[in-house]
Formats: C-alpha cells, sequence, structure tokens
C-alpha cells in the first residue's frame, strides 16, 4: 500500500479519478455509459446544489435507493458538499426508514421512485406524514426536503432534474472551495446497524479511515484499472458502496451496479460487460456454479472473487477456480464498526485457508480474541474477537453510552464475534455472541426482530433464532406465547411481519409454545430453543 494516502477526502478522490482516468469508463447502467471525467462533472453539479439548497459542512444527507448511477451520483455529491452520507437499507419498510431519519437528524433524503412495486414515497407518506414539523413529512421535522430520483415527484417534494437545476447558478469555484474544505478527519458517513438492544445505532466513520481501508482492500485483493465491477452487494452496504463505489474510483475500474439481484441478470451482466470483479456473499457465487443456464453465457473475463462469511465450504472455493477459471478468491471479515473490514486473506493463501479462515488481519489494524473475563486466549481457543486500529468508528452517532459498551479506553472494539485465531494469525469466525444469523448475505439481529414482533397484539413473548436454509444459508425461526384466548395463527403472523418488516427479517417459520425457556436470570435459553429446532423441526410450519 503507498505509505500516505494521494486523498485528503472522498471529494478529492472523486476529483483525482475524474482527473486520472478521465477517459476511462466510470458506470455503465443499460445503454448509459459515461467516462470518470463525465462523472466527476456529475458529482460536482450534485453537490452544487446541495450548496444551493442549504447543506451545510455535517450536516446529514440520507439517501434510500437501490444500486444505480443515480444512487453514486447522489450520494457523493452530497458527500463533496461536506454532508454526511445516510444510507438507508432498501429492504426497510417505511417505519424503519423514519426512525433512522429521525434518529440521524438528517437535514435531506434522496429517494428512489417506485421500487419493486413499492412506492418509497408513499410509504414513507404512512409512516411521518403527520406531525409538528414544517417539511414534506411533518413527522420529521429536521427533513427539511425531499428529493425524488426519478421524473416525477409529489407537489411538495422535488425532483431529481429540478434539484439538479436549482445549483446551476453555484459556481464551480464555491464548489471546490466547499469540497476542498473537507478535512480527513471528519465524518464521511452513518451506517446504523443493529444490536442486541434491537435498535439500530449509527457507526460513525470518517473520510480518512474510508480511504485507508479501502486502499488496503484494493492493493490485497488485487483491484486494477481495467477491471469491470458488477456490484451487486447493496451501495447502503459498506461492501457496495465502499469495497464498491470507493475501491473502483480508487483505481479506474468500471463499475456495473445492478439494483436487484437475480441471478439471471448477475449471469447476463457478466457475459454482457466481461465483468471481471465479483464479490458477494457465498450464496451469490454457489447459485452462479450451480445455474442450470451457465453453460451458455461466457464468464471467461472473470478474475477476482471476494467472499465472506462465517462458513465458506472449500468446495466452494475449489470450484470457482476449477470450473469457471477464477484466478482469486479470497475471503474476509470486518463490520461497519470497523470500517467494513478487519481481516482478509492474501493472494496466494492455499484454498483451504481461504475456506477455512478470514484471513489476517489487515495492516494497520490488531485481532485479539479474548474469554469472558478479557483475558487474551491461545491460538485454536474460541473467544470474543476485539479489534483495534485506524478502521475502528469513531462512535456511535449520539450514543456515548452504546460507544462505551463497544469501544474500550484502551481502544479495542468488541464485535460481539466469537472466533479462533490460528498459529498464523487468521481468523476464523465460528458464532455470534449477540445471536446475530445471516439471511442470503443480510444481517438479522433476533433482538430487534423480536421487539418487532412483540407489537403484534396477539403475541405475548417472543424469542427468534437462525436456522440452516438450503437456498438463503439462514433463515429466522420464531417461537411465540400467544396472548390468552388469542387464535393467531402462524400465516397470520408472517403475513404482518411481512408489512411490518424487511423481508429478510421476516422469520420463515413459527412455532407456537405454552412458555418460552428460561434461565434463573430471566433469560432466554436459546441453544435450548436451537436443540428443539434440530431435533423437532418438523413441528413448526415453513413458508
Amino acid at each position: 500500500m503507498r505509505g500516505d494516502l494521494e486523498w485528503e477526502s472522498i471529494p478529492g478522490l472523486v476529483r483525482s479519478a475524474a482527473e486520472r482516468y478521465a477517459d476511462v469508463e466510470a458506470v455503465v447502467e443499460g445503454r448509459t455509459r459515461i467516462s470518470y471525467g463525465e462523472l466527476g462533472a456529475r458529482v460536482e453539479r450534485a453537490a452544487a446544489a446541495c450548496v444551493a439548497n442549504g447543506v451545510a459542512a455535517g450536516d446529514r444527507v440520507a439517501i434510500w435507493a437501490p444500486n444505480t448511477l443515480d444512487w453514486i451520483v447522489s450520494a457523493l455529491g452530497a458527500v463533496s458538499a461536506g454532508a454526511v452520507l445516510v444510507p438507508l437499507n432498501t429492504r426497510f419498510k417505511g417505519t424503519e426508514a423514519a426512525d433512522v431519519l429521525h434518529r440521524s437528524g438528517a437535514r435531506l433524503l434522496f429517494v428512489t421512485g417506485t421500487f419493486l412495486g413499492t412506492s418509497y414515497v408513499a410509504s414513507l407518506r404512512r409512516a411521518a406524514g403527520e406531525g409538528a414539523g414544517p417539511g414534506p413529512l411533518p413527522g420529521l421535522p429536521a427533513l427539511e426536503q425531499v428529493v425524488v430520483l426519478s421524473d416525477d415527484a409529489p407537489a411538495d417534494f422535488r425532483t431529481w432534474k429540478d434539484f439538479l437545476a436549482s445549483g446551476d447558478a453555484v459556481g464551480e469555484a464555491a464548489v471546490r472551495a466547499r469540497s476542498s474544505a473537507v478535512p480527513g478527519s471528519a465524518p464521511s458517513d452513518i451506517v446504523y446497524t443493529s444490536g442486541t438492544t434491537g435498535r439500530p445505532k449509527g457507526a460513525v466513520i470518517t473520510h480518512a479511515q474510508t480511504l485507508r481501508a479501502y486502499e488496503v482492500w484494493s492493493d490485497l485483493a488485487g483491484l486494477r484499472q481495467g477491471d469491470r465491477y458488477l456490484i451487486v452487494n447493496p451501495f447502503f452496504h459498506t461492501f457496495g458502496y465502499k469495497a464498491g463505489v470507493i475501491a473502483c474510483l480508487m483505481r479506474g475500474a468500471t463499475m456495473i451496479p445492478q439494483p436487484v439481484f437475480t441471478i439471471d441478470t448477475v449471469l447476463a451482466n457478466i457475459a454482457a460487460e466481461r465483468v471481471s470483479v465479483l464479490p458477494g456473499p457465498p450464496t451469490l457465487h454457489q447459485s452462479l456454479l450451480d445455474h442450470p443456464a451457465r453453460d451458455a453465457h461466457d464468464l471467461s473475463a472473470l478474475r477476482l472473487v471476494v467472499t465472506g462469511a462465517a462458513v465458506v465450504p472449500l468446495r466452494l472455493v475449489e470450484r470457482l477456480r476449477g470450473e469457471l477459471g477464477v484466478d482469486t478468491v479470497l475471503t474476509a471479515y470486518g463490520l461497519s464498526e470497523a470500517t467494513g473490514i478487519v481481516t482478509m486473506c492474501r493472494r496466494g493463501d492455499d484454498p483451504s485457508v481461504i475456506a477455512s479462515t478470514s484471513g489476517g488481519a489487515i495492516p494497520g489494524a490488531q485481532v485479539r480474541v479474548v474469554d469472558a473475563g478479557g483475558r487474551e486466549v491461545a491460538a485454536g481457543v474460541p473467544g470474543e474477537v476485539l479489534v483495534r486500529g485506524f478502521n475502528v468508528m469513531r462512535g456511535y452517532y449520539e450514543d456515548e453510552a452504546a460507544t462505551a459498551e463497544a469501544v474500550g479506553a484502551d481502544g479495542w472494539l468488541r464485535t460481539g464475534d466469537v472466533g479462533v485465531l490460528d498459529a498464523a494469525g487468521n481468523l476464523r469466525i465460528t458464532d455470534r455472541l449477540k445471536d446475530m444469523f445471516i439471511v442470503g448475505g443480510f444481517n438479522a439481529y433476533p433482538a430487534e426482530i423480536e421487539q418487532l414482533l412483540g407489537l403484534h397484539p396477539d403475541v405475548a413473548d417472543v424469542a427468534v433464532i437462525g436456522v440452516p436454509d438450503p437456498r438463503l444459508g439462514e433463515v429466522g425461526k420464531a417461537y411465540v406465547v400467544r396472548r390468552a384466548g388469542a387464535l393467531l395463527t402462524a400465516d397470520d403472523l408472517i403475513a404482518w411481519a411481512r408489512r411490518e418488516m424487511a423481508n429478510y427479517k421476516v422469520p420463515r417459520s413459527v412455532e407456537f409454545l405454552a412458555e418460552l425457556p428460561r434461565n434463573a436470570g430471566g433469560k432466554v435459553v436459546k441453544g435450548e430453543l436451537r436443540g428443539r429446532s434440530w431435533s423437532a423441526g418438523r413441528g413448526s410450519r415453513p413458508v
């Protein structure tokens, strides 16, 4: 890695990429193809519009939209105006999005129009259309403007075209002055991630942390100019935005955003665009390998795959290399509180190391594994994974108590994950202290799901665990105690949940119990529920 970063901030990176790779293809979206020079100009115009509409340095600007060129331009435009980006999960329902918008104090929101048959604007209106605020959503008093990334918008919202035009009077010098004033120590984004309390917390990450982390990622992965990068990982997630957009800006790789994950579209894009880089969860690559029409597509350009999960089958690594001829297959581990990257395999590692571990600590970071008393354990012994280094967040946004609980005075971040370090320093994640499970690449937190299910009037008590699923890796299973006299069915509760929470959080099965197993301290014994699921899973109701 270069000793000193060439860019002070993300706006500096955007300007540098526009100059260095001016004629290189930057983004491909259907028939739209723009160069890095054109991308730089679009970002500056979006930044000018932000300035014209009163966005000041440090203001939070949110975006709730799928992977598109407009996401890239609006997000980088806001950051170039000095704003702090707040990406929202596209699988959120209106109430979930409104909660993050409220607690982040976002002043401006970029939102998609209708996506996958859902009007995000209508969803927000239902969730925050009433209140005392003066803006377009009275329930969100800090939110002054909503810009719809579409040609149409309700009367009290703005279209993307109108918003951009509003900045035409702001000169280039003013935009450059604003973006040049952004220091590396300033927050670049707040990524909201749920915890054991079920309440999303915003991890604050700076420009310098982001740039250093993804310069490391790009070096270890071997990303280079000329690569064509299919970005299936959602932009609202660190993996999509930073290992995708930011990394491509650093190396002059071509971004091909894919807004909806379907394996047919992935295959078509790889063949048509000669895709060479395809990071994603193991389920993506497994689906690619097993697709019946795989051989009908030319996948020969694919050379780099980066994946990560608690379990990456050795057979998957071998098949990617043997059947598809992928030169580099790497695994990695990270979390939002550590800028999305903690450990990563190195090119040249043995396939067994890549499949069984997430590699060693990245340069500038340290990893320890400790027991319940905080004492470091020997190699091969499981314990909680701790991380210290440049990549550890500045804290949770406006939540000092949660920050103090997560990051000690000595700078060590408690990840809540259980792992094992081998003698060579490679980390293997074995479990999750916080009971998190991963649904098709998305982190699902039982406490948050339990909190939402507990709002149903017929639910007296509930516990959620992750259970194996052949397609998604894991899915949720809910153990529910009905209120006295209630006739709630599994179908009823699952249908209700689909209306109230993101789809990946919705339990796929429900089992009713007279009471939940609890220990002497009153805590639910989830190990007993997991054992029950394995031994008597046929009693649950799958969907």
